[in-house]
């Protein structure tokens, strides 16, 4: 199994409906490996995640990042993804191992495990200025029927997202994938019950997926009649940004007092990242230049503050 989603875009002849489609199958599987999550919580986290890689595909400014972040009263507690343009994603949730039984429709209770009762956010950091913060309320915690409702409202862009992770009796990750169809300015509304149509008498996606189905193939079901174009193909992944020097600077934020104290009691600190869980451990060695370095940046702040 390849470790990399795989991206379609895909417009109506006429311009008026967009889709962006993935085979997110590899990813969801690395990143079930990676928190050990249960079958409920592979499917919770791993349609969030394939839902933020979607918005980050959205993004037009290089560099930019997408961060959803779901807080529902389920015994998932939080969850949090972070996308960057490409629709490269890594994600976590509090409580990875929670496992619930199969719902009324037989299938992994995915809105049991979120909750029905919270919030969704989504916060677009172009890089420059403040970022942007959008909120909906929850309606289901089954995570397609959120983001449709965040989109909805908060975007004020009618939209439809689809979302499905479908599980091996193991654990492991079977097919998974998802789509946002949205209607562009201008568009024929006419044909918006005829995409709807398609989409009802179509197999759900992780299915189709799971089958072998191409993305050409499952655009082809999506837009029926419609006549569409492809405009890109491409690869993402399930990509963790940390690094040692971005968790020293943080340390080093805490202030000589606090670094001095980790010294002393514990001889060194360690943090583990809670998106990939690679671990970093700063010795008594380390915690000395971090402290030189808090108490330069103290005495730079009060050297400014001094200054006429």
């Amino acid at each position: 199994m390849q470790e990399a989603s795989r991206f379609l875009t895909a417009l109506s002849k006429d311009g008026g409906f967009r889709l962006i489609l993935t085979d997110a199958t590899g990813v969801v599987e690395k990143m079930r490996t990676i928190h050990n999550t249960s079958r409920t919580m592979t499917a919770a986290l791993g349609r969030s995640a394939i839902a933020c890689s979607i918005m980050g595909k959205l993004l037009k400014e290089e560099g930019g990042s997408v961060t959803l972040r779901i807080e529902g009263d389920g015994p998932a507690g939080r969850i949090i993804c972070v996308a960057d343009c490409e629709g490269n994603v890594r994600a976590c949730c509090d409580e990875p191992g929670v496992e619930l039984a199969p719902n009324d429709k037989g299938k992994l209770d995915v809105g049991g495990a979120v909750g029905r009762k919270g919030s969704l956010y989504v916060v677009r950091d172009l890089g420059f200025g403040e970022p942007y913060v959008g909120y909906s309320p929850l309606v289901s915690g089954e995570i397609a029927e959120d983001v449709t409702e965040y989109y909805t409202v908060s975007e004020q862009t009618p939209s439809v997202c689809a979302l499905g992770v479908r599980v091996n009796p193991d654990g492991s990750v079977k097919g998974a994938g998802g789509y946002l169809l949205q209607l562009m300015p201008g568009a024929d509304e006419r044909i918006t019950p005829i995409l709807q149509a398609n989409i009802d008498f179509m197999p759900s996606l992780s299915q189709l997926i799971a089958e072998g189905k191409s993305l050409e193939e499952i655009a082809g079901e999506i837009y029926g009649l419609v006549e569409f174009e492809v405009l890109e193909t491409a690869e993402a992944a399930y990509r963790c940004t940390c690094a040692k020097e971005k968790y020293a600077a943080a340390l080093v934020s805490l202030g000589s007092g606090e670094l001095k104290k980790l010294r002393e009691e514990d001889g060194g600190a360690e943090i583990i990242c809670q998106f990939c869980n690679t671990r970093y451990y700063f010795d008594a060695a380390d915690l000395d230049e971090l402290i030189a370095r808090a108490e330069a940046r103290a005495a730079a702040a009060e050297e400014e503050e001094e200054s006429p």
